[in-house]
């Protein structure tokens, strides 16, 4: 059972209804007790980065989620769920994430390096590159994603990245993960079926979680 984090800035309809195309056994909860319950974890995100980790501090997720991980059960963030797994982000101010993964989040500058304008937020399909070995990646092809964002992980630690998007000069981390921790800053639920694939291998990973118990 994968439990979604309800912190009232996830796309909690699309995401859920892609996990019931495939068959996927999930709830959406708020509560601390239930979701350390569950045999994965799910944390979506639309919106800011520092609102976000306010409402997880507030209530207690943030530590839910870290010590959800701590046990070795799958986490998969997207888009900012998988911003908030980093160390830090500059939207709004200096911000602390969850620090589950190493680096930070930074905004798109508009500008290449040299000086063409390009749009902010990037939007619209890209197409993956693979550059790690990860479970999510079980069966599939580099192929294209859905991507809406105004702010890209940077990271020193190339270990982490699992493939990347090139926009414009900069490579996106696209699909990130450390052990049992996984983040995609694309729409899996919007990315036909590249995104379907991806979802199905992360609850893959969930039901052989729930076999081990």
């Amino acid at each position: 059972m994968i439990g979604i984090v309800d912190y009232g800035m996830g796309n909690l309809f699309s995401v859920s209804k892609a996990l019931e195309r495939l068959n996927a056994p999930y709830f959406i909860s708020q509560y601390k007790d239930g979701l350390m319950e569950a045999d994965a974890l799910l944390v979506p995100g639309v919106g800011s980065f520092r609102d976000a980790m306010d409402v997880l501090n507030r209530t207690g997720l943030a530590e839910m989620i870290r010590d959800f991980a701590a046990t070795g059960k799958p986490v998969l963030g997207i888009c900012l769920g998988m911003q908030l797994l980093f160390e830090e982000s500059t939207e709004n101010g200096k911000t602390k994430g969850l620090s589950l993964l190493p680096g930070k989040v930074v905004r798109f500058s508009g500008r290449t390096s040299d000086g063409e304008a390009y749009k902010v937020p990037h939007m619209g399909w890209n197409k993956l590159r693979f550059t790690g070995d990860s479970p999510l990646l079980a069966s599939l092809e580099e192929d294209y994603v859905y991507f809406v964002h105004s702010y890209y992980v940077k990271t020193d630690d190339q270990d982490v990245l699992t493939a990347v998007g090139d926009y414009y000069d900069i490579e996106v981390p696209a699909i990130v993960g450390r052990g049992n921790i996984y983040g995609m800053q694309f729409h899996p639920e919007k990315s036909s079926d590249m995104g379907m694939g991806l979802l199905r291998n992360f609850t893959e990973l969930a039901a052989e979680r729930k076999s081990e118990q």
